[in-house]
């Protein structure tokens, strides 16, 4: 009687022990066999992070397009490599000298060394343009300086003069998100144009006002007049250091007055300008010519003359920048960062050096780099390649790394919460316990991070979809599900 007994005990318990294990595994199956993902690419892996366990995958080692989640890979290797405690600087320097009048028979420069943030508005914290420049020209003032004869002088040189990645969309680098990092940045390399609303569906909104000012710049408007709250479906087309600007698309119908953002054509010259309005509106007189290095040695009359500090400006911690990118999503800041860890490790503040110092950093901690493919460090190139066993994997190493596992998991969004996940979750029993990068594009999806299941234990997880047939509002929910699988463990 007892052996009949203890084997009925069993049979009667192992289907749940198989349904709760299986939770996951059912939702990705769900996922893949969905009809909207019929003709999509798809990449999962969720690991165990004590254990190392593969809990579920899905075509695991399939590279694929992962968007903004690549931004995991540039903060934490800037993280690790240059420190949660690293700021940039940026140098007000003049050459010459300061007669006893006051005038400074020289020139002055604004040197920068890769601050995405110097002038704009985050993180929290942060020194405004405004008030940024009014302490720069306080410092001059300081040194009895009250006329310039010579120029103010962008010094974008620390970094490639290259501020985009050559991969990146036409239909992207003229706009805000569009914006690369160079060696001097201003009010995150972006300006606002403030259209005045047309009434009337199919006509023409006038562009009001521009700011920061933007010398040279032209622009053409082509933007017509959408739905009410259709939204912002304007595009700013033009490259780098060229200042013809083409606005297409629409904006919606209105009397009021309508923003959107562009990408500055070269943040050096605008810097030196912005800085040369301020010295002027400061009482300092100056010879009213703003230029820089690189337009100097252009014309072939670029002199190294001796320099001495007047001023220098530091800004937040590297901490405080990679909360907000991951947070946000901002794809200047990680650029600078990608170039900055290029300096720090190959002594050159390159894209494709930071790449290289990046793959090596994490192949020395045992990550199998076959089938990655960097080509910048926000994931707006849509050449970018990572699998999500790779993701996961990296996820799992950062876990295991004492020195950077809080500061970088707190980094990312919460689920139903905080950031890009703020709106997801809300109603899901996965709210608060998941912290995860999202990436978006035209037909794609991905998700990288970590969820703490409702036993206690930890996952790092990925998921990358690649050109889903459904709405990408839909694609969302449907990931969700997945994700929401992941605390059952």
């Amino acid at each position: 009687m007892k052996r009949p007994f203890c084997i009925i005990i069993v049979f009667f318990f192992l289907p749940i022990l198989l349904v709760a294990q299986n939770k996951i595994d059912v939702a990705l199956q769900t996922l893949v066999s969905d009809v909207d993902m019929k003709n999509a690419s798809i990449s999962a892996t969720v690991i165990d992070v004590q254990s190392g366990t593969v809990v579920a995958s899905y075509q695991a080692h399939k590279s694929l397009v992962p968007a903004s989640s690549m931004k995991v890979i540039t903060t934490s290797s800037a993280l690790a490599i240059l420190g949660k405690d690293y700021r940039f600087k940026t140098e007000i320097l003049y050459d010459g000298n300061i007669t006893n009048e006051g005038v400074l028979k020289g020139n002055i420069y604004i040197k920068g060394y890769g601050d995405p943030t110097l002038g704009a508005d985050k993180p929290e914290g942060n020194t405004p343009l405004n008030s940024l420049m009014k302490a720069f020209v306080t410092a001059i003032k300081s040194k009895g300086i009250k006329k310039i004869e010579g120029k103010i002088i962008g010094d974008a040189s620390y970094y490639e003069y290259a501020t985009t990645a050559p991969t990146w969309q036409w239909e992207d680098i003229g706009n805000y998100y569009g914006a690369g990092a160079g060696g001097l940045n201003i009010n995150a390399n972006t300006y606002e144009l403030t259209f005045q609303q047309n009434p009337k569906k199919g006509g023409q909104p006038t562009v009001i006002n521009v700011k920061p000012y933007i010398p040279n710049l032209v622009l053409f408007n082509e933007v017509t007049s959408g739905e009410r709250n259709s939204g912002d479906e304007c595009y700013i087309y033009g490259a780098p250091y060229q200042y013809t600007r083409f606005l297409r698309g629409t904006i919606p119908l209105g009397t009021g007055t309508f923003t959107v953002k562009g990408s500055i054509p070269e943040p050096a010259f605008s810097a030196a300008s912005i800085l040369l309005e301020a010295l002027e509106k400061q009482g300092v007189s100056t010879s009213k010519m703003a230029t820089t290095i690189l337009e100097i040695k252009r014309e072939g009359t670029y002199k190294n003359l001796p320099k001495k500090n007047i001023y220098t400006h530091l800004s937040l911690p590297l901490l405080e920048i990679i909360n907000i990118t991951n947070e946000e999503s901002i794809n200047l800041y990680c650029e600078a960062m990608l170039k900055a860890v290029g300096m720090k490790q190959k002594n050159q503040g390159t894209r494709e050096k930071g790449i290289e110092a990046i793959q090596e950093y994490w192949s020395a901690k045992g990550l199998d780099m076959k089938g990655f493919f960097m080509e910048d460090g926000s994931g707006l190139s849509p050449r970018n390649g990572i699998t999500s066993h790779q993701f996961a994997t990296l996820m799992k190493l950062i876990f295991a790394d004492k020195t950077v596992q809080a500061d970088f998991k707190n980094s990312l969004p919460i689920a139903g919460q905080t950031g890009t996940l703020e709106r997801m979750f809300k109603n899901s029993p996965a709210k608060g316990k998941i912290w995860a990068k999202t990436g978006s594009m035209r037909r794609i999806r991905s998700y990288t991070g970590y969820a703490k299941s409702n036993s206690g234990k930890w996952l790092s997880f990925s998921i990358i979809v690649n050109n889903y047939a459904c709405s990408s509002s839909i694609a969302r929910k449907k990931l969700e599900q997945f994700m929401t699988s992941l605390v059952s463990y």
